[in-house]
């Protein structure tokens, strides 16, 4: 049920890969301004990922995420009416912080219903659920775009609305169920008072290396749809459709290669692959730009991506401790928000003063360095986890 409140939410994901073309063929923004405007949505999404990881674990994670679903639907249907740049930049703030805090607590409902061994195929099913929404979305979000770009933020505002009834539907009892069984819990031991991801300096430099990644990977949200608009010359349509079968592929192979990661691939050797996968992808653009570049490009991006993110998450569980993972999940939120603000700026400002083919071999670069970084920091910080884990044990 929380992959299918996710996929009916997603299918409504058509604002923000075409929010850098709206701005710039619609509102007339200029590359670099847009760039500033998208980079507030990342400000939102540190906001947001911030505040979620830290009330999810206060009163949480069914309350929250049912209010941030709730309150992002007339937050959606009021971003039209703002068309300069201060104005759009303001709205899309506000909806980032209230639609980002679903995450860190989508996240510990993850790791709170799924059993122990499963943990990374549960990351990954709500992945494709995303994926799915998202090969919908945006598909739609290109032909609806053709029509009238409002037509884009009402529907992310029905599909959050869906998703928010469905949610407090399903949830509601289960919630209620859980929270009288902790209660007995406490009654029974004493929990024991864990340390603040904020002071645990090795997973604050493997969130660093996964800002680092969002940075190079989230060229998808902001400068590939500006590519493909004017370098590339797509159309709208084909751009949704290029988009849309990317959620497709990740849909159909992501269950099958995150299993065969888990059986023959350490974690690390996973990031290492994955990561530069990504940057491969990235880099064939300075190359050549024909349709068969740019679908075998997005080819490589999802199997990068399907090797990649949902093992960040299940990273992020075994660190974490029973009573912290809502600052923890958080905390590793926030590097990937944090790369919503830089990217968009720095992605559009490289761009427009040294060309597209800088950036994706910027890109490319960056991205074979973290894999690296990828490979010795995630065994550096596992093991310090298991050492600590028997020694208590």
């Amino acid at each position: 049920m929380l992959a299918l409140v996710m996929l009916i939410n997603r299918a409504g994901s058509m604002v923000l890969p075409f929010l850098g073309v709206y701005m710039t063929n619609h509102l007339h923004f200029s590359i670099e301004n847009s760039g500033i405007v998208l980079s507030f949505f990342g400000i939102g999404s540190v906001i947001g990922s911030w505040l979620g990881g830290m009330i999810t674990d206060k009163i949480g994670e069914y309350r929250v995420q049912s209010l941030s679903l709730l309150l992002s639907v007339p937050l959606f249907c009021l971003i039209p009416l703002f068309t300069t740049e201060a104005g759009l930049a303001g709205i899309i703030l506000a909806q980032s912080i209230v639609s980002e805090t679903f995450r860190p607590a989508n996240s510990v409902a993850i790791t709170k219903y799924a059993k122990p061994e499963n943990i990374t195929r549960a990351f990954s099913l709500n992945r494709m659920a995303v994926n799915l929404g998202f090969s919908i979305g945006p598909a739609l979000g290109g032909i609806l775009s053709a029509i009238s770009y409002e037509f884009l933020f009402f529907s992310n505002a029905l599909a959050a609305l869906l998703a928010g009834l469905m949610y407090i539907w399903f949830f509601k009892n289960r919630a209620r169920l859980a929270k009288l069984k902790a209660k007995k819990v406490k009654k029974a031991i004493i929990i024991k008072k864990e340390s603040s991801p904020y002071r645990d300096s090795k997973f604050l430099i493997y969130c660093v290396f996964c800002m680092l990644f969002s940075i190079c990977f989230f060229q998808l949200f902001s400068t590939l749809t500006i590519f493909y608009k004017d370098t590339a010359h797509l159309s709208q349509q084909n751009i949704g459709y290029i988009l849309g079968y990317s959620g497709f592929l990740i849909v159909l192979l992501e269950m099958g290669l995150v299993q065969i990661a888990e059986k023959y691939f350490t974690l690390a050797f996973t990031m290492l692959i994955g990561t530069f996968l990504c940057g491969i992808s990235y880099a064939m653009l300075a190359f050549d730009y024909r349709l068969i570049t740019l679908v075998l490009s997005m080819t490589l991006l999802c199997v990068g991506e399907i090797w990649t993110l949902p093992f960040m998450s299940t990273i992020t569980a075994l660190r974490s401790g029973e009573n912290n993972k809502g600052a923890y999940m958080g905390l590793n939120g926030m590097s990937f928000s944090i790369a919503f603000i830089v990217t968009p700026y720095i992605g559009t400002l490289i761009a427009e003063k040294l060309g597209f083919n800088a950036l994706w071999i910027g890109t490319g670069v960056l991205a074979a360095v973290i894999a690296i970084g990828f490979y010795f920091i995630v065994p550096w910080m596992l093991k310090d986890k298991n050492k600590v884990e028997k020694e208590m044990i």
